[in-house]
């Protein structure tokens, strides 16, 4: 076999969603084309606002840090066969608690505070979506409609506490004091121009190669996915399935709970409504078009937190091209590279296999 023939065929995993994203990506030219703009303009206006100046990388990149965590906080359960759609309730009880710590205990420990305000972020996505694996193995509930009902029970207890305890004096929107400065998140702003970009981002590349060591290299990570590839069988084997559901769960909620260290201890430096601002969900987006896999989902995360910087770009200088548009491109996007994954995929393998025999 020639070797550039191999190294195809090696990279076929990686081919296939480069073809749906291209596939995704055409179609959408036309959608811009419907709107009455042109399609090749509007993509290099996109990918100007996305990374054309320090700014925008910036900004891109702060995105992209909480799309690495939500994804993450999804491809890890479901490499035990579960469905995290808890990742915004998660998100909240994190945010709830790193907030606690910067508010009360801020002030007396300073910067000390913060790996414990990411440490209690963590703790408390875990924590929330410890209550849906126990019911899921204990009580055979389906994890999906409990974490989804989970997120509703986080957006009523942070209404709750917002507006009667922790709203900020006289203020009338739903929202805390500022946190102590000493607490915010060290911003990574100076080096590429003014934007929200901390070092949340690399602790997310941090995490993701953690997931990665912890899911190939380990033991706990082995019983994960033999218990998601293969229940029965790993019973067999000795492997309680049960617990590593739960453990799978629970430290996908933890990834899920950072997201509110980006966006509270590193952008906003107080705790508000609606943080998450939907990363939960669009982390199931991005753990489909990334496989599922580390590597895979920084990918994803990049794109589209490309996308949401170069779109809002993209309308301000394009008024044709709507915020809408944006995110039917998004759409189209996630239709391609997830529920449409194997369009291309028969047509590829026979290609190569042909491209093999020849």
């Amino acid at each position: 076999m020639k070797p550039a023939l191999l190294l195809l065929r090696k990279a076929e995993p990686a081919l296939v969603p480069l073809i749906n994203l291209m596939a995704a990506l055409m179609l959408s030219a036309l959608v811009v084309l419907a709107a009455g703009a042109d399609p090749l303009e509007a993509m290099t206006v996109l990918a100007m606002g996305a990374a054309g100046d320090g700014a925008s990388l910036g900004y891109t990149l702060y995105y992209a840090t909480n799309f690495i965590l939500s994804g993450l906080a999804v491809a890890l359960p479901f490499h035990a066969g579960i469905f995290n759609i808890g990742g915004e309730g998660q998100a909240y009880i994190g945010g709830l608690l790193a907030a606690l710590v910067c508010l009360f205990a801020g002030p007396a420990l300073g910067w000390a505070a913060i790996p414990l305000a990411v440490l209690a972020a963590a703790a408390g996505g875990a924590l929330w979506a410890l209550v849906p694996a126990w019911l899921f193995v204990a009580r055979g509930s389906h994890v999906v409609i409990t974490t989804i009902m989970f997120n509703f029970i986080a957006s009523a207890v942070m209404a709750f506490l917002l507006i009667n305890v922790l709203i900020a004096p006289g203020q009338n929107a739903p929202e805390s004091v500022a946190f102590p400065a000493a607490t915010w998140m060290p911003s990574l702003g100076p080096l590429l121009g003014p934007s929200p970009l901390n070092v949340t981002f690399p602790l997310a590349l941090l995490l993701a190669v953690a997931v990665w060591i912890f899911l190939r290299l380990s033991r706990a990570g082995f019983e994960v996915r033999a218990a998601g590839a293969n229940p029965e069988a790993a019973r067999a084997a000795g492997i309680s399935v049960g617990a590593a559901a739960i453990l799978a769960l629970t430290l996908g909620g933890a990834l899920a709970g950072l997201v509110a260290v980006n966006e509270l201890m590193g952008a906003q430096h107080r705790l508000l409504l609606d943080f998450p601002a939907g990363y939960g969900f669009m982390g199931i987006a991005v753990a489909l078009m990334g496989r599922n896999h580390p590597l895979g989902i920084c990918l994803a995360a990049l794109f589209f937190g490309a996308l949401y910087q170069g779109g809002t770009e993209l309308s301000f200088d394009m008024p044709a091209v709507t915020r809408d548009i944006v995110v039917v491109i998004e759409g189209l996007a996630i239709l391609f590279c997830g529920a449409l994954e194997n369009l291309f995929r028969a047509r590829i393998s026979r290609w190569l296999g042909r491209e093999a025999t020849a």
